[in-house]
């Protein structure tokens, strides 16, 4: 029986993870069951209007109200969180109750997953002037010292993992940056992930947000601080993703590709929580900042180019994930077998309708070097080949 590569000593590792998951289609609807033990006070966080319009975050309201709780106050979030967001709502909602008996309901995106944990930091932790005194890089160095309020995740879209990652990503203006926000209080205290609640997202947002998802597991997978329950979970979640997505570009309402993407989505949040991400992620949150460029987008434009960067030195890691995922036989020389997952991923682009080159989505080349200098976050730590300012240059400039 041949292996794929030898057997080695197991590297020590931690794995973090939301306290609780509950997995399923219209589990939603189990809310109330799950809330006595949390607390009484609810503030509810709803992460788009179309939510709102349709009637899912009313829906939820009354499953709180089941539980006899109190919705004391329900807030918006409808782009990427930004500090004044944190601070404003955490001084709202500090006001209107007993908040540090309080519960955290987010419904939506990563925005309102990740703005829902860096208010329930800020509300236990009322030290220092803004949430950004504890940010990554741009901040005072506060730490978090003691348990936050409690979150529950109720993931709309199948893409970023907030609601099982420990950080919430926080963008700021003047002068413009996206930071974390990293502890493990920050993982939810129960994620219901719930793919009914996924189906009515816009098929730009599926795609995007779906584009994220894949980048993180292929990210973890190979990330230099890689360790082996998320390699063995991107694996199983990267070969039902992939398909999954293509059947829902042409067959949105798709059940059980909505659930397989639900399923890796979740994975990914897992996955990045415990082995981090890489270049995608660093030049992503780069064009973020700089042109305002959607997070999934540009992970999903960013993914082939960084990729062939990182193929020079990982070309045997990238030939097993190819064989685990495609189905590849073992005879195939490795580089075939590479290519062949570029392809793939370049045929989901294609059917994604995602554009190619950064120039069609408004990058200018005068603008390159400042995303390149940018890009060099939290996210590139991971990366599992050594990237100087010129070679991230040399690859947006490729993408351009």
């Amino acid at each position: 029986m041949s292996r794929d590569h030898p057997p080695n000593p197991l590297p020590p590792f931690d794995f973090a993870t939301a306290r609780k998951v509950v997995f399923g289609w219209g589990r939603r609807r189990e809310l109330p069951r799950h809330l006595p033990g949390l607390g009484r006070p609810c503030f509810v966080l709803v992460g788009s209007r179309t939510l709102l319009r349709s009637g899912v975050a009313e829906e939820i309201a009354g499953l709180v109200r089941a539980a006899d709780c109190t919705v004391v106050d329900t807030a918006e979030i409808h782009r990427e969180p930004q500090v004044a967001d944190v601070d404003g709502l955490a001084e709202r909602w500090r006001s209107a109750a007993d908040a540090e008996d309080g519960i955290i309901i987010a419904l939506g995106g990563g925005a309102a997953i990740d703005l829902a944990k860096a208010v329930s930091a800020r509300l236990s932790h009322p030290e220092g002037d803004s949430i950004r005194d504890y940010l990554e890089g741009v901040g005072r160095g506060l730490k978090l010292c003691r348990p936050c309020l409690p979150v529950i995740a109720l993931p709309t879209t199948a893409g970023t993992g907030a609601e099982a990652t420990k950080n919430a990503v926080i963008v700021g203006l003047d002068p413009p940056f996206k930071k974390s926000l990293r502890d493990d209080r920050l993982l939810p205290a129960l994620a219901i992930v719930d793919a009914e609640l996924t189906v009515s997202a816009p098929a730009q947002v599926t795609a995007h947000s779906g584009m994220d998802a894949i980048t993180q597991l292929i990210e973890s997978y190979w990330s230099r601080r890689r360790a082996p329950i998320p390699e063995a979970l991107a694996e199983s979640a990267l070969r039902s993703a992939i398909p999954a997505l293509r059947t829902l570009a042409r067959d949105p309402q798709n059940r059980q590709a909505r659930e397989a993407m639900a399923y890796a989505a979740l994975v990914s949040g897992m996955c990045l929580a415990n082995s981090g991400l890489g270049m995608t992620h660093g030049i992503a949150a780069s064009l973020g900042v700089h042109i305002g460029l959607p997070h999934g987008l540009a992970c999903a434009m960013m993914l082939l180019p960084t990729l062939e960067f990182n193929r020079v030195t990982e070309t045997p890691r990238l030939a097993v994930l190819a064989r685990r995922v495609l189905d590849l036989p073992p005879s195939l020389p490795q580089e075939e077998q590479v290519d062949r997952l570029f392809e793939a991923i370049s045929d989901l682009l294609a059917k994604l309708a995602i554009p190619r080159r950064l120039s069609e989505v408004g990058v200018r080349a005068d603008q390159l070097r400042a995303i390149a200098a940018g890009s060099s976050g939290s996210s590139m730590n991971g990366n599992p080949r050594e990237a100087s300012q010129e070679d991230l240059l040399a690859v947006l400039e490729g993408a351009l």
